[in-house]
C-alpha cells in the first residue's frame, strides 16, 4: 500500500489521519498526477470489483477520508483517489460499515475538534416539526445572477411532479423497484438536489444553529442553483453542529426530516437501493446518473456530479458526487457518518464512512 499524502497533525487533533492511494476496475489505475494506487478498503457489491474513491485535491496537499472496511459496493473511476483511514496516533484502524447495495493544513483540526458550545438542538423530524426548523427555513437565499439559467438534468422522456419550497421549485418522480429485502417498493423522490439556506464560505463550519447554512461550490450561488447546496451531516440532519463531533444517534428518527420540506424526509440507503433497482432499469447506477454525468438516466433520478466540500476545499464538480445518509458510522459514531457516492465511470453503488464535517449533497423523499 503506497502512502502518498502527509497529513499535518496538530495539537488540537485527538486522532491521526492516514491517506492511502486507491485503485479500481480490477486492474491498476493511474491518478491525475500519474501515481499508481492501491485499494485499502474491502468491497461488498453486486459486481465484485474494487471500490475507488477520487483524490479531491488532485495533488499531495492534506486531505482526510474514512473508508468502509466491510461494505462498499463497486465504485469505478479511472482517475486516482485516496482512502483515508481513521485511527489513533499509534495505529491505523479501518472503519466499518453495514451491508448494502449495490485543505489546508488546518482542515484536519477543524474536522475533529470544532464543536459549538451551544446546547440548542436544530433537530427536525418527519413526525414532529420543531420550531427551530421553521426559523431555519425562512433564511433561504436566491442565486444573485439575474442572467443565470438553471440547467435541467432530468429525462425528457419521463413525467415529473413539481413542488415549491423556500421560493424554489423542485422536480420529483415516482420510482417503483425492489428494496434491500428484494420486495417491491415505491417512493416519490426528488429528481434534483436540495438547495436551501444561507451560503457561507467553504472554509467555515456550518455552526450557526439558528438557521440553515449551505456551501455553494466555489462559493458561487449560481453553482448552488445548478447543483444544489452542500451540507455537513449535522446541518442536513437539523441538529446542533456539535453532533458533527459527537454521537447523536439518540436523536435520529425513523423517516427523519432534517432540512427537507414538511411532508418529506431525508433519502436513506434503502431509498437509493430502490432507485438503483427500479423496474426497467437494466443499467444499474448508470441508469441513475444524468447523461452529462456519464449515465443513461433510465430511472429519471437524474443524479448530477455536484462535487463536494472535502476538508474545507471544493473538488470534483462535473466528475463526482457524495451524499450523506441519516445514519452515523458504526465504528466512528462521533465523527463519522454513512455516505453514498458516484463518479462518471462508476459501475456500483458506494457506501462508506465519511467525516460529518464534509459538505455533501442532499435529496429528499416524500413521506408515505
Amino acid at each position: 500500500m503506497n502512502i502518498f499524502k502527509k497529513i499535518t497533525i496538530t495539537s488540537a487533533v485527538a486522532f491521526a489521519l492516514f491517506a492511502f492511494n486507491a485503485c479500481g476496475d480490477d486492474s491498476n489505475s493511474t491518478s491525475a498526477s500519474g501515481e499508481n494506487s492501491t485499494l485499502s478498503s474491502a468491497v461488498e457489491d453486486d459486481e465484485s470489483s474494487s471500490s475507488v474513491i477520487p483524490d479531491p485535491d488532485r495533488e499531495s496537499s492534506s486531505s482526510s477520508r474514512m473508508s468502509s472496511s466491510a461494505t462498499t459496493e463497486n465504485l469505478d473511476k479511472s482517475s486516482s483517489s485516496s482512502v483515508v483511514i481513521l485511527g489513533s496516533s499509534s495505529s491505523v484502524i479501518l472503519s466499518g460499515g453495514s451491508a448494502g447495495v449495490e485543505g489546508s493544513s488546518s482542515s484536519s483540526a477543524k474536522s475533529s475538534s470544532s464543536v459549538n458550545s451551544s446546547s440548542s438542538n436544530k433537530q427536525s423530524s418527519s413526525s414532529v416539526g420543531s420550531s427551530s426548523s421553521s426559523v431555519k427555513r425562512s433564511s433561504s437565499s436566491v442565486a444573485s445572477s439575474s442572467s443565470f439559467v438553471k440547467q435541467d438534468y432530468t429525462s425528457p422522456n419521463l413525467s415529473y411532479g413539481v413542488f415549491e419550497y423556500e421560493q424554489r421549485k423542485y422536480k420529483y418522480l415516482t420510482v417503483t423497484g425492489k428494496d434491500t429485502n428484494n420486495k417491491a417498493a415505491t417512493i416519490d423522490v426528488m429528481a434534483e438536489n436540495l438547495n436551501v439556506g444561507i451560503m457561507i464560505d467553504g472554509s467555515e463550519n456550518q455552526s450557526d444553529n439558528s438557521k440553515v447554512e449551505r456551501y455553494c461550490y466555489d462559493n458561487d450561488t449560481t453553482k448552488c442553483a445548478n447543483y444544489g447546496g452542500l451540507y455537513q451531516w449535522a446541518e442536513m440532519m437539523g441538529f446542533n453542529d456539535s453532533c458533527n463531533t459527537k454521537s447523536c444517534a439518540h436523536l435520529i428518527q425513523e423517516n427523519h426530516q432534517g432540512i427537507c420540506p414538511d411532508g418529506w424526509r431525508l433519502l436513506t440507503y434503502n431509498d437509493f437501493y430502490i432507485v438503483v433497482h427500479a423496474d426497467g432499469n437494466d443499467a444499474g447506477v448508470k441508469g441513475v446518473r444524468s447523461t452529462p454525468f456519464g449515465g443513461l438516466n433510465y430511472t429519471g433520478y437524474s443524479l448530477i456530479a455536484a462535487g463536494y466540500n472535502w476538508a474545507y476545499e471544493f473538488s470534483d464538480v462535473n466528475d463526482y458526487t457524495y451524499w450523506f445518509y441519516p445514519e452515523e458510522s458504526k465504528n466512528y459514531a462521533e465523527e463519522g457518518a454513512v455516505a453514498g457516492s458516484q463518479g462518471k465511470s462508476s459501475t456500483g453503488n458506494s457506501r462508506s464512512d465519511q467525516y460529518k464535517t464534509y459538505g455533501f449533497s442532499v435529496r429528499c423523499v416524500m413521506n408515505e
